[in-house]
């Protein structure tokens, strides 16, 4: 279980989904390239079937532009608007 919260007002989500998604060689198909933010790509966690009755099903933020801190199983990062927390 992933969870990604945005560090100044605690919203983001959490479930089993976790991915970085980026544009492939081409830049014509947004493609997986891992479970982790990594720059350049924008983070989505959440759920990977759509949930019942909840207001959202993922969270997807704006493009990673840098890597703050990072452990096994902690990473703190930029993107484009905010900073945010992901855990595994």
């Amino acid at each position: 279980m992933a969870h990604l919260y945005r560090i100044s007002d605690g919203a983001g989500d959490s479930g089993s989904a976790s991915f970085a998604l980026g544009l492939n060689d081409e830049g014509t198909e947004v493609v997986v390239k891992g479970y982790r933010p990594i720059v350049g790509c924008l983070m989505q966690v959440g759920s990977v079937t759509a949930r019942s009755y909840s207001a959202q099903d993922y969270w997807t933020t704006s493009k990673v532009t840098e890597i703050l801190e990072e452990t096994e199983d902690y990473v703190k990062f930029k993107t484009e608007n905010s900073i945010y927390e992901w855990r595994k």
